[in-house]
């Protein structure tokens, strides 16, 4: 009998993190600071992370341990199974085999919380109250939400206002777990003030909500920041993904031929695909690796190489990444996770060298990919990772024409249940597919920092 689920026991759950930094072929660029130029030193860092943290945004070791009382938690859901997609290979009549690592059996219902429990963690080791955060569709806000409930942590979510309005169901999540939520951009934060001065009208992003996290974090002693995604540390907690993937693969004697995610930050990619790069940049697996985005915010298909900050109003040291402009504010599309103006420095190193392959999709296609997913697999995929799914079914048609029996696996990073008014739009026909706003764009890549960085 053909296995649907792969499943590996607690006594499995992987000790130590993967940290892909040493095995890159040249070390990553440094963070800068944005009024000198100068690579950050650690401390700059130490007002809004605990050092544990930033030590390992610059580890060069290969593993990081994972401490038990993070592992007790990630046991409420890990592993979490790999899944046979038998149905869509037969509704798509092809040879492929297609396989799905499903993030969204976790409690908030998607990966966000493989970095949010350890990122609360460390932040109560240090003796830390309260941490504030960003959050695009709420996945991340309701991961840290219930992270910080955990370990008794207060928990301050400012959500892209756009979202905010799209997804009340995620604001009620947050809330159940004690956090407060405010849109953004909001009268809380010098930040928000100034852009709602310059724009009442605007509809947020996460720059604008990156802006007001740091600032709140900033200017409070018993308050840290959590980001969901693009710092090397994030990375590296989501690698619990690819590692239980791999071994779970090893069990049924399979290897990828195409691994695929969808990229907004690109947390859940990353750590999907990591543990395999790391074979791939060793020689020992040959992968295509395919990141998938928005055409709408389309970062790594369209954005340029260069130094930016990660958020809108300047606060972050400047990021080595492909960026649409700090000041770019995308359209408003129901992936409300993938509407960012940069990605992770480590993935956009990867895609520079040729390693990640990007490709990018209008929301319409991906809806259509996601109800035909939800049709034949019963799980009904978030508007993020509907993304993911457009790409895997057109590939697996490619090998229909080819009659290639190649294997397909994706990160499921998690589930839609959140986001049926999204579903509503797309089956009545009310959906908009956002052409790429060269315009504004082009507007937001002229207030680029300007100083020499050698790029």
């Amino acid at each position: 009998m053909l296995e649907t689920k792969i499943l590996l026991p607690e006594t499995e759950l992987p000790e130590a993190w993967f940290n892909i930094i040493p095995r890159l072929p040249k070390p990553p660029a440094p963070p800068l600071d944005p009024r000198s130029g100068e690579p950050i030193k650690p401390e700059d860092l130490l007002t809004i992370f605990p050092r544990a943290l930033v030590e390992q945004e610059m580890s060069p070791e290969p593993w990081i341990e994972i401490p038990e009382e993070v592992k007790k938690v990630y046991r409420l859901w890990r592993p979490t199974p790999l899944r046979r997609a038998h149905n869509l290979e037969k509704a798509l009549k092809t040879p492929a085999r297609i396989y799905y690592k499903d993030e969204s059996v976790s409690p908030p219902g998607s990966h966000k919380p493989n970095t949010a429990v350890a990122q609360a963690y460390y932040n109560k080791k240090e003796g830390i109250r309260r941490l504030a955060t960003e959050t695009g569709a709420g996945q991340w806000g309701s991961a840290l939400a219930f992270a910080c409930k955990i370990f008794n942590l207060e928990c301050t979510v400012y959500m892209v206002k756009v979202s905010f309005e799209q997804k009340p169901f995620r604001k009620s999540l947050m809330h159940i777990w004690g956090a407060e939520v405010f849109p953004s951009p909001s009268e809380r934060t010098a930040a928000g003030r100034r852009i709602l001065a310059e724009n009442p009208k605007t509809r947020g992003s996460l720059g604008i909500a990156i802006s007001e996290a740091v600032e709140d974090a900033a200017t409070h002693e018993d308050t840290n920041y959590a980001l969901g995604s693009v710092l090397n540390h994030v990375l590296l907690h989501q690698t619990i993904i690819g590692l239980e993937t791999q071994k779970q693969l090893e069990q049924i004697e399979e290897r990828p031929d195409i691994l695929i995610g969808c990229v907004g930050g690109g947390s859940n990619f990353a750590g999907f695909t990591f543990p395999f790069i790391g074979e791939i940049l060793e020689g020992r697996l040959s992968a295509e690796v395919i990141a998938v985005e928005p055409t709408s915010c389309p970062t790594l298909t369209k954005g340029v190489y260069r130094y930016d900050f990660g958020d809108t109003a300047g606060l972050t040291p400047l990021l080595l990444m492909h960026t649409l402009g700090h000041t770019f504010e995308p359209p408003g599309i129901h992936a409300g996770g993938l509407r960012y103006h940069g990605d992770a420095p480590l993935i956009c190193q990867l895609v520079k060298e040729g390693v990640i392959k990007p490709r990018a999709y209008p929301q319409n296609p991906c809806f259509e990919a996601a109800v035909l997913f939800a049709q034949t697999e019963g799980i009904i995929p978030a508007p993020e990772t509907s993304h993911a799914i457009r790409a895997v079914i057109d590939e697996a048609i490619k090998c229909r024409e080819t009659g290639e029996e190649k294997t397909i696996v994706f990160c499921f990073s998690g589930h839609g249940h959140f986001d049926l008014a999204a579903y509503d739009a797309f089956l009545e026909g009310k959906l908009e597919d956002y052409e790429y706003p060269e315009e504004k764009i082009r507007e937001a890549l002229e207030k680029l920092p300007k100083f020499p960085t050698g790029l």
